[in-house]
């Protein structure tokens, strides 16, 4: 099958030239780490150091916006409600990884967008915030997911967003601005990636395209398998190619899919598309490069969404147990698992005497049905406070008071001035109201400019150091892999 392509006016092709310059790279130094023949890397019993290609495979786990408060949370409830640490937590409690912090500063800014910050692991390239892939003056970088597939290797983006969205694609396309997700859902049609899983439906099908062009049909009449439903995709061979989208638009969170039937009948979780990922692509004797995107973690943080937040970044861990089940007893693939940025930095703050009443707080999370998200989507500027009362109770299982309905109301309303203008909106004042019961408290409902979480294992896991830039990701995972040859396009 052909991969080629027409460049667009203005722009040209180029590789990655800073990879370039270093040659093989074994004389690379990440961080504090060293990768194969250059330097001396600090090892644990369980590491060796690995040579170029000895990663068969790579899979990357991301969880969008995730702050260190998040995996905190997250950890927290499992450890309260299961007695048990995530599978992320439990990675450093059992010295199995490697751990370190990531600068993921854009070309532009040192707060990063998820499209600055995705391009930076798949092309080895900082550039300007909303781009993909693409350097302020039109360059057009090769990214993985090209690499990988003129390699020969299997390729394959899962995520819990529009599959179209900012993440997925900065492993995979190359477009003006992330925005442009017609265009990009165009462009996947074009290169010919084997597994595509996620949201989207809309930039697909032609009834809902403003160009009207039937983008499934091309990707039928290419071979692809085309999946709607959970159902589809569980009865899927898991041969061929494979395009599945489950939602007009980002999947719904993972707590309202929990107490949804008909979510929980029709969309697949997160842990379970990237199970169908793993079998399809595993069949590819020559290796492959996964990408899974926990990317309603960031959309709860934007809206200051505690329960939202908690149950998508444990649905993220689910997905981390697939990928680790999927290595074990293997010495071929490297798993890499981050962030591309914190989130409004949420944390459970000290309430009560002796900060007791924090537990009991917190443990409220354990017994929510729905999001503030579905919360607001059945309020208006006409919802009276009693509706108010009525739906917050249904989805946090307590009530509110009057007064607290009536804020809220006002803000409905626009009529709400916060001191911190930004907390003026509906989402960040129902959040204010919940962290009188949840005792979780936010700094705003942006991206922020933290280092962040970076965890690796498995060959190539020893490049990683205590402090990474992040478009070395690029290099640790094409010179693990192999592929620098492909990188030079």
């Amino acid at each position: 099958m052909s991969n080629a392509r027409t460049d667009a006016p203005g722009r040209h092709r180029v590789n990655r030239r800073s990879f370039l310059k270093t040659g093989a790279l074994g004389s690379l130094f990440v961080g504090s780490g060293a990768f194969a023949h250059g330097g001396q890397a600090a090892t644990t019993d369980t590491d060796r150091i690995a040579h170029p290609g000895d990663a068969k495979n790579v899979i990357f786990l991301v969880s969008d916006g995730m702050s260190i408060g998040t995996l905190t949370m997250a950890d927290l409830l499992l450890r309260r409600r299961e007695g048990r640490h995530s599978h992320w937590a439990q990675l450093y409690q059992d010295d199995r990884a490697r751990q370190g912090l990531m600068d993921m500063a854009s070309l532009d800014s040192i707060v990063t967008d998820s499209a600055a910050a995705a391009s930076s692991w798949g092309s080895g390239n900082r550039i300007n915030n909303n781009a993909v892939n693409i350097g302020p003056d039109g360059e057009e970088y090769r990214t993985l997911c090209e690499i990988f597939r003129d390699a020969g290797k299997g390729t394959g983006l899962v995520t819990t967003t529009r599959i179209t969205h900012a993440t997925p694609a900065g492993f995979s396309i190359n477009m003006e601005g992330r925005w442009m997700e017609d265009a990009i859902a165009a462009q996947y049609l074009e290169r010919e990636y084997d597994v595509l899983l996620g949201g989207g439906t809309r930039h697909f099908h032609p009834d809902m395209r403003d160009d009207g062009t039937d983008l499934f049909g091309g990707f039928r009449e290419k071979g692809y398998t085309v999946a709607r439903t959970k159902a589809d995709l569980m009865d899927w061979n898991a041969q061929g190619q494979i395009l599945g989208t489950f939602f007009d638009s980002h999947v719904p969170y993972t707590l309202d899919h929990l107490n949804t039937p008909e979510f929980e009948r029709d969309i697949p979780t997160l842990a379970e598309m990237t199970d169908r990922a793993l079998e399809r692509l595993s069949k590819n004797d020559s290796g492959f490069i996964l990408q899974v995107e926990g990317g309603r973690v960031d959309h709860a943080a934007h809206s200051n969404d505690s329960a939202g937040l908690v149950y998508d970044q444990i649905a993220f861990d689910d997905a981390i147990s697939r990928a680790l089940a999927f290595a074990e007893g293997r010495d071929d693939t490297l798993i890499v698992i981050t962030t591309d940025h914190g989130n409004a930095n949420p944390g459970v703050n000290g309430i009560g005497s002796g900060y007791k009443d924090s537990n009991p707080m917190f443990d409220t999370l354990q017994d929510m049905k729905h999001t503030n998200n579905w919360v607001l989507a059945r309020l208006d500027e006409d919802s009276t406070y009693r509706e108010i009362q009525e739906t917050v109770e249904e989805a946090w299982q307590f009530p509110i008071t009057r007064r607290q309905a009536h804020i809220l109301q006002e803000s409905l309303q626009g009529k709400f001035q916060a001191v911190y203008e930004a907390r003026s909106r509906p989402s960040a004042v129902l959040s204010a109201i919940q962290a009188n019961y949840t005792a979780i408290n936010w700094i705003g409902s942006m991206h922020t400019s933290d280092y962040v979480e970076l965890t690796a294992l498995g060959p190539g896991s020893e490049a990683i150091g205590q402090f990474t830039r992040n478009t070395q990701l690029f290099d640790v995972m094409v010179e693990a892999a192999g592929v620098r040859e492909y990188a030079r396009g």
